[in-house]
């Protein structure tokens, strides 16, 4: 029988299980969704046994495909961010807290009233977040202190799963340096931060490497799933670290990072060395392959297309909005769209700040709107690469997630960007990164450079050509961004 490995992913929407032949093949795949909670505006959570039943169905289905193979093997990706309490009893004390949720603005800035902004960015790589775990950890002992008082296990959401898994708590860096409390250079976490802000760190997992093995699947979990019982699983990595993996970027070649144009729109880009932003504008974490790596996020990039379609044009395809964007000019005509109709993450850290349009006309049309709101995410994420460049710059980026099959985005983005966008034939998302580290994890490749190896070629390139006329644009994006902060 033929060796596989498994890559679970568990992200926002859904669990997504892939398997995965030494020679990086896709043999089996399975997705699952789940409910989104949102008990109250700018509250997001989900209930952690959603997860569980969502992931234990999709390993199933994914272990029925597989009667020639043999698992050999499971490794670990997730949405970041999350916040999963345990009582002692390794029992979930209340929903699990998302990366997107909102409530912690208080307890932000009673993170960083005890410890400086500047001294937060030089240990953990970023200020203090609203969406990070840390800050929601404080909010949790102030909003709900019974709840608190039971807490003895805080976890990330594909760490939970791990404990599910194998009954063993750990993390490992890439995930970790998104809660807020780890020291980027130990990779360790940071007990001064935490002594200062009263919390015992003995609250959080012990961290291991990406590639390293939790523990072995558990003998109720193999009968639910037909697994193997006895699999390694692997620590693995947050899913914007894993997805990197899959598409062969690491921080050894730092010439390469990735665009993702999903709901949000996120820029990945390596690094050797944790070197911040000195104001924190876009996120440090460490990478699963023992680096580095810079992230800058736009919190509405697919979603504020949806957004446009579902308000607007519910009737009409994203095909036909694509098809009649490509027929308005570069620039829109002068039409202006901001897309921060969630706030926004980098590099303005302002959940405040709200989506606009501007310079609209009776002479302008549907075409020029619509492409104000692929361009307006495109100088988005723009004004994040020009902070990374500064740092860490790319001559490329790996394009992927739902915008990346326009070519009509992908070309507004070379453009804005004044980057080369390359465009793998098939991308796995970050299920595929965790089935790497699963292989490195159990030798079948020596380490993640022989494994990387295995990725096919990539020939697609969309190169830039309107420069100057987005480069006048981008300048008055910055503008109206700055302007409109007097009305809000």
């Amino acid at each position: 029988m033929a060796d596989v490995v498994i890559g679970l992913d568990l992200g926002t929407g859904g669990v997504r299980a892939i398997a995965v032949d030494r020679q990086g093949q896709l043999i089996a795949q399975s997705t699952k969704s789940y409910p989104l909670l949102t008990p109250q505006p700018g509250w997001t959570e989900q209930d952690p046994t959603d997860w569980v039943a969502a992931s234990l169905n999709a390993l199933a289905s994914v272990s029925e495909q597989l009667r020639e193979h043999q698992v050999i093997a499971l490794g670990l990706s997730g949405q970041m961010h999350g916040m999963v309490t345990l009582d002692a009893s390794g029992r979930v004390i209340r929903p699990a807290i998302l990366w997107n949720d909102q409530r912690t603005g208080t307890a932000v800035i009673e993170i960083e009233t005890l410890i400086p902004r500047s001294e937060l960015i030089q240990r953990t790589g970023n200020p203090a977040i609203t969406g990070f775990q840390l800050p929601k950890l404080v909010w949790l002992r102030a909003a709900e202190p019974q709840a608190y008082a039971q807490v003895q296990q805080v976890l990330l959401p594909k760490d939970y799963l791990g404990y599910v898994l194998t009954g063993e708590f750990a993390t490992e860096p890439s995930d970790a340096s998104g809660i807020g409390c780890l020291n980027l250079v130990s990779r360790q976490w940071d007990v001064d931060i935490l002594s200062t802000l009263g919390i015992d760190p003995a609250l959080f997992p012990k961290v291991i490497e990406s590639t390293a093995i939790v523990g072995q699947l558990k003998p109720e979990i193999a009968s639910r799933t037909g697994l193997p019982v006895g699999i390694p699983v692997i620590a693995g990595g947050g899913d914007n670290a894993t997805a990197a993996i899959g598409l062969g970027i690491s921080s050894t070649h730092l010439n390469r990072g990735s665009l993702s144009i999903g709901t949000s729109g996120v820029i990945f880009a390596p690094c050797d060395r944790p070197t911040p932003d000195p104001d924190g504008r876009v996120h440090l974490f460490c990478h699963v392959d023992g680096g580095y790596h810079l992230l800058g996020v736009t919190l509405a990039a697919g979603g504020s297309l949806r957004w446009y379609r579902d308000t607007f044009a519910s009737q009409t395809s994203y095909t036909d909005l694509m098809e009649m964007a490509a027929t308005s000019p570069p620039g829109a005509r002068g039409v202006l769209f901001l897309p921060h109709l969630a706030g926004e993450r980098s590099p303005y850290l302002d959940s405040e700040t709200r989506g606009a349009w501007a310079n609209l006309s009776l002479s302008h049309t549907q075409a020029d709107v619509v492409r104000a709101v692929l361009e307006g995410v495109a100088f988005s994420l723009r004004a994040a690469l020009d902070v990374i460049s500064e740092i860490a710059p790319v001559q490329q980026l790996l394009a992927t997630g739902g915008g990346a099959r326009s070519q009509t985005w992908l070309q507004i983005l070379a453009d804005a960007l004044q980057t080369e966008l390359l465009v793998p034939p098939t991308t796995e998302g970050a299920a595929y990164g965790a089935a790497i580290l699963a292989m490195v994890g159990v030798g079948v490749y020596p380490d993640l450079e022989a494994a990387l190896k295995i990725l096919p070629p990539i020939s697609n390139a969309v190169h830039p050509q309107e420069v100057a006329v987005y480069e006048s644009a981008v300048d008055q994006f910055q503008k109206l961004y700055e302007a409109l902060k007097a009305v809000r």
